[in-house]
C-alpha cells in the first residue's frame, strides 16, 4: 500500500508572513518601529490561530509580562495535528521598515516535535558564521577570519577579490571588517536583518557568499530553519555582552565556548520555512501596494524533509481580505 501524502504546512505558513508583511509593510518609512511591529503581529497571530497544529512558540516577541501576543511559550494552532516548536519574527527588520530601508521580511519557522529549537533565553547575542550549500563543510567558526574566507572562496570557485561578505553594521564586528578587507574581500554592511543575510548566501545564483558578525540568537535559530531546508550551513557561539550575561550562562549551565550547529539550533528532519518581504532587498522583493485597494507579495516556502523551495508572487484583494478576517473575529 502506498504512503499517504504528508501534508506541506508550508503552504500554510506563507498566509501567515503574507498578512504580517502587509500589516507592517503600511508603516514603510514612517518611523515608527512598534507600530510597524505590532501591525504584523495583530496580522500573524489571527493567521495562526486557523492552522492545524499543536504549536508552541519558543522563539517570539518576548516573555508574556512584555509581549501580549507570540510571546515565548505561548501554543498557538488549534491544538490539533503536528507537535511543532514554532520560531516568529513578524518584522525582521522594524527599523528597517520605519526608516524605509532594504532588508526586512516576516518569517515563520516550525520545527516537527517539542522540544527541538534551541531556545536562548536572556542570551539575545551569538558570534555566527554562514553559507550556503556550496561551501557547507569547509566553515569553522573557531579558525581565524582569512582561513574561512579562503575555504569558503575555494569552495564557490571564486577569487578572494571576487567574494562577497555580508557583515552585521555594528561596532562590535569591526574586527570582521577589518579581516576580511585584510584578506582582500569584497564587503557589504547591512544594518539590520541578519535572518535574511544568512538565507541570502544560500540562494541559488547567490551573489553573497558568508555572512559573518555578532547578532541576534533568535535570529540565529530562524536562520538556522531555513538553512536547513537549503542545505547551507551556520555555526554560532553564545556571546554575552556583560559580566551579568556571563553569571547567567554559569547559572543555567551554558557553556560559553560550544559551536552550535544548525543541528543544535533546530534538531529536527522536519522544519517548514516561510517569509515574505516587507521593504524589498536581496532575499525578496517588498511589498507592492498597488491601489484599488489591492497588493503583491513576494514570498518562499521552505521544507527541510524534503529539500523544496518555492518562490511566490501573490496578488491580494485588501478589501476582501479584511471582510474575512472581520468574520473570524465575529
Amino acid at each position: 500500500m502506498a504512503e499517504p501524502v504528508e501534508r506541506n504546512l508550508g503552504l500554510d505558513l506563507v498566509r501567515v508572513t503574507e498578512t504580517a508583511a502587509l500589516g507592517a509593510g503600511r508603516w514603510l518609512g514612517r518611523g515608527d518601529k512598534e507600530a510597524a511591529d505590532q501591525a504584523a503581529v495583530d496580522g500573524m497571530r489571527l493567521h495562526l490561530s486557523t492552522l492545524n497544529i499543536d504549536g508552541k512558540v519558543v522563539i517570539g516577541e518576548g516573555e508574556k509580562d512584555r509581549a501580549p501576543m507570540l510571546f515565548n511559550g505561548e501554543s498557538v494552532g488549534d491544538g490539533t495535528g503536528m507537535i511543532v516548536d514554532v520560531a516568529v519574527d513578524p518584522v525582521d527588520g522594524t527599523s528597517l521598515t520605519a526608516e524605509g530601508m532594504p532588508g526586512a521580511i516576516a518569517v515563520i519557522a516550525l520545527s516537527e516535535g517539542r522540544g527541538t529549537m534551541y531556545a536562548p533565553g536572556s542570551l539575545v547575542y551569538m558570534d555566527k558564521i554562514a553559507v550556503g550549500p556550496e561551501a557547507a563543510g569547509t566553515i569553522d567558526l573557531e579558525a581565524p577570519v582569512d582561513h574561512n574566507l579562503k575555504k569558503v572562496a575555494e569552495a564557490n570557485g571564486k577569487d578572494m577579490g571576487d567574494l562577497r561578505c555580508l557583515i552585521l553594521n555594528r561596532p562590535r564586528n569591526q574586527h570582521y571588517v577589518d579581516a576580511a578587507r585584510a584578506a582582500g574581500a569584497r564587503i557589504s554592511v547591512f544594518g539590520d536583518g541578519d535572518v535574511a543575510a544568512a538565507i541570502a548566501t544560500a540562494q541559488e545564483d547567490h551573489q553573497a557568499d558568508i555572512m559573518l558578525g555578532i547578532g541576534g540568537s533568535p535570529e540565529a535559530v530562524i536562520a538556522a530553519a531555513a538553512l536547513k531546508c537549503m542545505g547551507g550551513e551556520i555555526q554560532c557561539r553564545l556571546w554575552p555582552r556583560d559580566e551579568a550575561e556571563r553569571d547567567y550562562a554559569k547559572t543555567e549551565s551554558l557553556d560559553l565556548n560550544q559551536v552550535l550547529t544548525a543541528d543544535d539550533l533546530v534538531d529536527s528532519g522536519n522544519v517548514f520555512f516561510a517569509a515574505t518581504g516587507v521593504t524589498g532587498g536581496e532575499f525578496l522583493p517588498a511589498v507592492d501596494f498597488t491601489g484599488d485597494d489591492k497588493a503583491i507579495t513576494h514570498s518562499v516556502i521552505m521544507r527541510s524533509k524534503t529539500r523544496s523551495v518555492r518562490y511566490m508572487e501573490a496578488h491580494h484583494d485588501l478589501a476582501r481580505l479584511r471582510a474575512i478576517a472581520s468574520d473570524t473575529l465575529d
